[in-house]
């Protein structure tokens, strides 16, 4: 079967269930899985930030925050597969998330560097050329707060900037990882108090220096509020 070059990173993202699917089996642009060295992944994602991500809205190479870019329009303009290509997909591979829990997280995609994740607010840092792990974060979310939240212990997914990936914990906290090696930097606890169930499920978006992040629990009589924090040193900005 004769399939056509995917030049493009973002092409391999296009399947999230409770197992992580890629379903195009299609090539993607030079950069092969042992060329994803810690310093070559630091260099990508140190490359992102609010001209960057607006760059990107021109090509769609990457897809470097929820909705590719600030007005998420979700609209790629790659344009590889095609009505007349597109019975050649296939699965390349899957990555288990090692859960039967809810998953609602859109993956960003930087250079061939997947971050996806999962129920708890576990991040994943996946190479999306060939699936294999690059690390992953457990905030360790205590288990036995999961009722707190009205629709499963989900996570929508994180920011990246300058470097840094940013995630919302379940249980109110803001987390902010080294993109290369899943270091933790810096924590943040969001929460203005732990009468109320408040939780975290939204992706944070990161622009101009600050990383933003939004606290609910309406269902249970928690006042939404939102808060924005210091994506180098994690100081908050405002709320």
């Amino acid at each position: 079967m004769t399939r056509s070059p995917c030049k493009d990173s973002v092409c391999r993202s296009l399947g999230v269930a409770s197992a992580l699917l890629l379903n195009l089996a299609f090539p993607t642009h030079s950069t092969l899985a042992e060329d994803l060295t810690p310093a070559r992944i630091n260099a990508a994602t140190s490359a992102v930030d609010s001209a960057m991500i607006q760059a990107n809205t021109a090509t769609s190479r990457d897809w470097p925050t929820i909705g590719l870019d600030y007005a998420e329009t979700r609209f790629s303009k790659l344009n590889q597969i095609t009505s007349d290509n597109i019975g050649g997909l296939g699965l390349v591979w899957s990555y288990s998330l090692e859960s039967s829990r809810g998953v609602e997280a859109t993956p960003v995609v930087i250079d061939g560097i997947m971050y996806q994740t999962g129920p708890w607010s576990i991040v994943y840092a996946i190479d999306a050329r060939s699936g294999k792990k690059i690390w992953t974060f457990d905030p360790r979310v205590d288990r036995a707060k999961g009722y707190k939240g009205c629709c499963d212990v989900v996570n929508r997914g994180v920011a990246v900037y300058k470097g840094r990936v940013f995630v919302g914990a379940y249980d109110g906290r803001l987390i902010a990882l080294d993109a290369a090696t899943g270091q933790k930097v810096w924590e943040k606890d969001t929460l203005i108090d732990r009468e109320h169930s408040y939780t975290i499920t939204g992706a944070p978006r990161a622009f101009n220096g600050k990383v933003v992040i939004g606290q609910g629990g309406a269902e249970y009589g928690a006042r939404g509020y939102v808060t924005a924090y210091d994506t180098e040193t994690g100081n908050q900005l405002w709320r």
